[in-house]
């Protein structure tokens, strides 16, 4: 996904900035970057591969090598940012979390007309950040330009702008998919994806921006270049999965609602005498052990951590680039503790069941070290249709999700239009498709948790949630 981090005060930020930056590293892989602005110096950049080093790595020099009273960062699952623009505008350093979905179609409107160029990337690609900015470059000022490059832009786009003279423009995008929030110190004002971020370096929450809304921010404080519009569609996922457990976002935390989750998907259980003869629960690590908790906490089946990441080397299981090789990773990562699986029946918790691969080897693993039973759930509802707002899922087809792929092979095409019944763990659809997985798994039993459940623990409107990789409602 990505997430960014900027700040301007009255003395140096860049400390702020790479701190504030790092803290947003769960968030993506592939790029980290920062740029600043010094009166003197004017604007500077640098960017780095994190595929095998994280970001703090990389950076450690940084307040060495840049300076500044105004600076921004980013941590980027694709492209390198934040990139230098020079421009009818003005010049200045920007980066963009989102996902264009018409960049081919923006791109080749954007030559036919302008007679200008890209800077091609390997294979011919274009950066999408560079795309954001052609498109705002086409109007007579920023805000004007960032309005218009959100409407043209079929996907999502939130926008860090570190103008040349020092202020921070930060645009939230058009529907509010991903958070913004706003933080103040002593120093200045700070602006950020995570709030923990800056409440660890000093400053206090303002707010958050709303849907849409453009802000400029200075030392000396925040001046609104547009209102939000009233309708958000924040991503569901940010809950059940990317959100670190001390992220708050429209005011709810993330490991508060991980428990709730565990807890209605444990009484819905319960009711439907589902897996009532369990040894221990426990979390697929790591954010899969929240939503276990809550399921421990109501269904009173004690909580046991009967394998652990190796975590040291390689944090995160999917920073290969090539899915054979985070499946690899994934593996190698699992210790097990054999005393709490050798003849137990285990019910574990996941934040999600996507493609199932890993799924797949983290089940033979389990039986392989001795278990007797293993029961799976899904923190979330079966995911029926790949993201295309945000790159949750890296699948190239829909057919890569386990659940689609499942009722085509059920059903054939036909299935497709049944969608909903086969989400439904009560109809005779959804009782074939979860028979069907657990056959393929080898689990004695597996569920997901109902769209009602998930709306319910996270406790915001339903309307203001969004739900598309569910039941592909925009």
């Amino acid at each position: 996904m990505g997430g960014f981090f900027g700040a301007v005060g009255h003395s140096d930020v860049i400390t702020d900035v790479f701190f504030g930056t790092d803290y947003h590293s769960h968030l993506g892989t592939r790029r980290g970057g920062m740029a600043a602005y010094d009166s003197e110096i004017g604007l500077q950049r640098e960017i780095h591969n994190i595929e095998n080093s994280p970001f703090r790595t990389r950076f450690e020099h940084i307040c060495e090598q840049m300076t500044g009273c105004a600076a921004i960062g980013c941590i980027s699952d694709y492209d390198p940012q934040p990139l230098l623009i020079r421009s009818n505008i003005g010049t200045y350093a920007i980066c963009v979390i989102g996902v264009i979905n018409n960049a081919a179609a923006l791109i080749d409107q954007y030559l036919s007309f302008s007679g200008g160029h890209f800077n091609a990337m390997t294979g011919g690609a274009v950066n999408a950040t560079e795309l954001v900015a052609a498109l705002i470059n086409q109007k007579s000022n920023y805000t004007e330009g960032i309005r218009f490059a959100q409407r043209e832009i079929k996907g999502t786009a939130s926008i860090l702008l570190l103008k040349e003279g020092g202020a921070i423009i930060a645009a939230r995008d058009r529907l509010g998919r991903i958070p913004i929030a706003i933080g103040k110190s002593e120093n200045g004002y700070c602006v950020s994806f995570e709030a923990f971020a800056y409440q660890k370096l000093g400053y206090e929450d303002v707010r958050e921006l709303g849907p849409g809304e453009i802000v400029e921010i200075t030392a000396d404080g925040v001046e609104q270049l547009e209102a939000p519009g009233k309708e958000m569609r924040i991503c569901s996922f940010l809950w059940s999965y990317y959100g670190y457990p001390t992220s708050r976002y429209e005011g709810v935390n993330v490991e508060m609602m991980r428990y709730r989750n565990g807890h209605i998907m444990a009484k819905n259980d319960k009711e439907a005498g589902l897996a009532q003869n369990l040894d221990y629960v426990g979390g697929v690590p790591d954010s899969g052990t929240p939503h276990a908790i809550g399921y421990a906490n109501e269904s009173g089946v004690p909580f046991a951590r009967a394998f652990i990441k190796y975590t040291p080397t390689w944090a995160r299981s999917f920073m290969p680039a090539d899915q054979k090789d985070r499946n690899k990773v994934a593996k190698m990562k699992q210790i097990p503790v054999k005393e709490l699986i050798e003849g137990k029946s285990l019910l574990f918790v996941d934040d999600s069941i996507v493609r199932g691969t890993q799924l797949r080897e983290t089940v033979e693993f389990l039986y392989n070290s001795g278990a007797k039973e293993v029961h799976m759930r899904s923190a979330c509802p079966p995911i029926m249709y790949g993201c295309k707002y945000l790159n949750f899922s890296r699948a190239t087809s829909d057919m890569e999700l386990i659940a689609r792929r499942v009722i085509v092979e059920l059903e054939g095409e036909e299935g497709l239009k049944h969608i909903d019944e086969y989400s439904d763990s009560s109809t005779e659809r959804g009782k074939k498709m979860r028979d069907k997985i657990c056959e393929e798994l080898h689990l004695a039993s597996i569920e997901f948790q109902s769209l009602e459940g998930i709306v319910e623990a996270i406790g915001l409107e339903p309307c203001k949630l969004c739900t598309y990789c569910w039941n592909g409602k925009e």
